[in-house]
């Protein structure tokens, strides 16, 4: 008799082992699943994502290294162009030739203890000629120049160079925005510059944010 009992018993759990799951625990395990699924995907987008960020900055070190470079404005000589504190993005890699109306980052000298930002007035063979009023010639065309500071009547500083002054080969003649508030080619202690000591050409400005864009 015992042993009929244990037989149904035994026959008892076997039926409840292979009795097919109610829809709700269904649900449950179908839901530990998903879950399960969900947060392995979950860490996956997460190991990639930081995978991708890690190769944008490796990609940004290696242009920034070769191919452009960042720089500041100190100063007011190139206002209203550009003004004190802005910061600016130079094309450095292949700039070889620098062209009139370039604005351009000069690496310190002798005669500076910072670098210089100022504009490609002239390139090597020009003749450059200007006069108190404000008119600067180009090779005898007058430029027009529509992004210097107003001089507000005064006579513009002609420096104590020569003119007319002839560009020499291989270098430029720069001057700031800002006339009368520039130390620049105008000088004889800077007076024209090398290719060599142009650090790259500011094609963007980065800072402040609300005047942030291309510069020309």
């Amino acid at each position: 008799m015992r042993k009929g009992r244990e037989t149904m018993e035994e026959r008892d759990k076997e039926t409840e082992l292979q009795r097919p799951m109610e829809p709700a625990e269904e649900e449950v395990a179908g839901e530990e699943k998903q879950g399960k699924r969900e947060k392995g995907s979950l860490a996956s987008d997460l190991f990639d994502w930081a995978e991708a960020l890690v190769y944008a900055l490796a990609l940004l070190v290696v242009v920034c290294a070769f191919f452009v470079r960042l720089s500041g404005v100190q100063g007011t000589s190139m206002y209203p162009t550009l003004d004190n504190g802005d910061q600016l993005l130079l094309l450095s890699f292949g700039y070889n030739e620098p062209e009139r109306g370039d604005i351009v980052v000069l690496m310190a000298d002798d005669f500076m203890d910072k670098p210089l930002v100022k504009r490609v007035i002239g390139i090597g063979g020009d003749v450059i000629d200007m006069d108190p009023s404000g008119t600067v010639t180009v090779n005898g065309e007058a430029l027009y120049e529509p992004y210097i500071n107003d001089l507000n009547g005064q006579d513009m500083y002609l420096g104590d160079i020569q003119f007319p002054l002839t560009v020499p080969d291989g270098q430029v003649f720069v001057m700031g925005d800002n006339r009368n508030g520039s130390s620049d080619s105008r000088k004889a202690e800077v007076g024209t510059i090398p290719y060599e000591k142009i650090v790259g050409k500011a094609v963007f400005r980065l800072f402040p944010f609300n005047r942030m864009g291309r510069i020309e």
